[in-house]
């Protein structure tokens, strides 16, 4: 099983670690802030987004500080992920205290749609030695706002020691060359296979995921555990969209009498997302996969669980934008304490989450033989009119505050009504108003050719 391991993440155990959880995100900034503080030769920061606020500030503060007193400080930062967020003049002082800024993958000539690729890792590293792997973006969301009455977000992410560090400091070495950046002395150096890994801080068995665009790494690695797990799969994701291939390996399982749930946002910072999410939820249910929303501000976790022996923690979605379009990195942890502090923290967030589930006509018999799953209780389906209906939609929302369960809503038609809609507004524009349509469509298209031209005249000019 572990060279199947080996093979799906292209990935192999590194033995001899120490993994210790973060959860949410006041832990990170503090233990982030404190290890660069602490720096004695180099820094290494990669992030999704850094935002312009008193946590972006914080940590500009301290890699100022940092880069003055001589340490090696490079950060990169993800185009997209910052558009709006942070620009030239925000990094301006670090760069002038003698730091390096790359932005991942900008718009560039050439390379007509190149660009919606994105780094979605967030990954520090101190002195080669201490490493942090997350979800967490660098930005005060992850604090809530309690003037607003808005809860932190919940999150999950790792501290690392040991010889994976090495190998999360070559996926930043990886990633700093993608965007042009000139590998240093002091950061090959770490990196020369010759040179010996940090040495080893504990016992656990781990494996650094790294994927690229168009790989599909962390998709065969998930599809891999929904196979074999055999007594338990518990997952949080917080951008879940359920893609056929995916829904069928839960549901094969849950079949099969392992104990599925699944634990996704209950309002998301992307509301359509969370349409999708809900549109997928039926099949799951009716398979006797667990589903559940959380009733915070946000859920950001990406995490899983197996068997009690297996855990991920990580930057990646259960989505095609994670699995085919983004730079991510995960770790995969194969240790039982690690797995069993998972499973307890897995625990106390359904304490703060409502399941969802089905109103009796809709469910199958196979629900009824999932072990020694609790059972669930009965709600009344159907309606002789809209009155009812709103009351039936009324109980259940009060059931759902009382017992922590919600019966399913109808609303598998809804991403269905919304296409109807775009399209028949679509079609309304392109008689009545043209021209509308036409220029960007025309832009469009000359954006494409342009950049196929220049592509093209480059590889021309290229020395055969």
């Amino acid at each position: 099983m572990g060279a199947a391991f080996s093979r799906a993440a292209g990935a192999s155990l590194s033995h001899g670690n120490r993994v210790e959880p973060l959860m949410d995100g006041r832990a990170h900034f503090q233990a982030w802030l404190a290890a660069i503080q602490k720096a004695r030769s180099s820094i290494v920061l990669e992030n999704y987004i850094v935002r312009d606020d008193e946590i972006g500030q914080a940590f500009l503060g301290a890699l100022v500080q940092a880069a003055r007193s001589g340490i090696e400080v490079r950060v990169i930062c993800d185009w997209l992920g910052c558009l709006g967020a942070s620009g030239r003049r925000f990094w301006q002082p670090l760069v002038l205290a003698g730091g390096q800024i790359r932005v991942y993958n900008p718009p560039q000539w050439g390379k007509a749609l190149q660009w919606i690729s994105r780094d979605h890792r967030k990954v520090l590293v101190v002195d080669g030695e201490l490493g942090f792997l997350s979800g967490v973006c660098i930005s005060a969301k992850w604090l809530g706002d309690p003037s607003r009455s808005v809860t932190p977000w919940r999150d999950t992410g790792v501290s690392l020691r040991g010889p994976v560090v090495t190998e999360l400091l070559r996926a930043f070495a990886q990633s700093w060359q993608q965007t042009g950046g000139v590998l240093p002395p002091s950061l090959a150096a770490r990196l020369d296979p010759e040179a010996p890994p940090c040495a080893g801080a504990g016992n656990m068995a781990v494996r650094l995921i790294a994927t690229q665009p168009a790989t599909a790494t962390m998709f065969r690695v998930d599809q891999l555990i929904a196979a074999i797990a055999r007594r338990s799969l518990w997952i949080t994701d917080a951008y879940f969209v359920g893609v056929a291939p995916y829904v069928q390996a839960l549901a094969a399982a849950a079949r099969d009498g392992v104990d599925v749930r699944l634990l996704v946002p209950g309002s998301s910072d992307i509301p359509v997302v969370a349409s999708l999410s809900r549109a997928g939820y039926r099949p799951l249910l009716q398979a006797g996969v667990r589903v559940f929303e959380w009733n915070g501000s946000m859920l950001h976790a990406k995490t899983a669980v197996a068997d009690g022996q297996w855990a991920r923690v990580g930057s990646s979605n259960l989505n095609i934008a994670s699995w085919l379009n983004n730079q991510e990195i995960d770790l995969a942890v194969e240790d039982p304490g690690f797995a069993r502090q998972m499973e307890d923290q897995y625990l106390r967030d359904l304490e703060q989450a409502t399941e969802i589930v089905l109103a009796r006509r809709h469910r199958r018999s196979t629900v009824q033989t999932q072990g020694a799953r609790p059972p669930r209780p009965h709600h009344a389906g159907g309606s002789s009119g809209r009155a009812a209906a709103s009351a039936i939609r009324l109980a259940n929302t009060v059931g759902a505050v009382i017992i922590n369960r919600r019966v399913l809503d109808d609303q598998s038609s809804l991403p269905a009504l919304a296409g109807i809609g775009s399209l028949l507004l679509t079609a309304a524009i392109a008689i009545y108003r043209p021209a509308v349509l036409a220029w960007p469509c025309a832009a469009l298209a000359l954006w494409v050719a342009l950049n196929m031209a220049i592509a093209q005249w480059r590889r021309h000019r290229k020395p055969r």
